[in-house]
């Protein structure tokens, strides 16, 4: 769940994403075919907008390669910390069907494992890092700082006057995408994880090194695992 899908925009996630246009174009990518390039697409639903107040209440993964080959797929529902949890008009997540879900803690190796050694992708990339990464130093794993991929921002430089919508469920009706439980985490990355070849063969992003402008982070090697408890 991202901002623009129900709730304001927070400053903080803002901030960040500037901070990020400051920097990316110093990134230097070791070149490499973009069709077997592996990507780990993301999306996330969360009890608000805020990482530091909110949770993670359901994550989604799909692995793909550049050419839109899908290696595997993960998701998880999480279950919701005792407080007031947001967004049910747009996640349709309640407490109901959270319980029995694992916390965070619990899988925190599994999904360290489903972004290990891929590009992390995603639709507006950093505030889906922001909640994960954060969820992940409460569960006692330190994330590194991941290679990440923003499939809205990539959109959005296809557009430079902004004459169209980069919302993910506008790009799946402009692509021919299916969206099949939009705000669903696992189907939300599986239709972002069908877009990006699109978006790649539309940018002429035919290497990894063309890649360098549109990334954040610094790697995608991930430490060894928490043990699950």
């Amino acid at each position: 769940m991202a901002p623009g899908a129900g709730f304001p925009p927070p400053l903080a996630t803002e901030r960040v994403t500037e901070r990020v246009a400051e920097r990316v174009d110093q990134l230097v990518v070791a070149p490499g075919p973009i069709a077997s390039t592996r990507f780990a697409v993301l999306d996330v639903e969360t009890s608000g907008l805020r990482p530091d107040r909110h949770r993670v209440l359901q994550i989604g993964v799909v692995r793909v390669l550049g050419d839109g080959t899908v290696i595997d797929r993960w998701d998880t529902l999480l279950r919701a910390p005792w407080r007031p949890l947001g967004g049910r008009d747009i996640h349709g997540l309640s407490r109901r069907t959270l319980r029995g879900a694992p916390r965070l803690r619990q899988v925190a190796g599994e999904l360290a494992t489903a972004l290990d050694g891929s590009i992390l992708c995603a639709h507006n990339a950093e505030f889906d890092w922001l909640f994960v990464s954060r969820g992940l130093r409460r569960a006692g794993l330190a994330p590194p700082d991941v290679l990440r991929l923003c499939t809205l921002r990539l959109s959005r430089s296809l557009d430079p006057e902004r004459q169209r919508s980069h919302r993910l469920g506008d790009l799946c009706l402009r692509y021919q995408v299916p969206l099949t439980r939009p705000h669903d985490a696992a189907a939300d990355a599986a239709a972002t994880a069908a877009l990006l070849p699109l978006l790649l063969a539309e940018a002429e992003i035919t290497d990894r090194a063309q890649l360098g402008p549109h990334l954040a982070g610094t790697t995608t090697a991930w430490p060894a695992r928490p043990r699950q408890r």
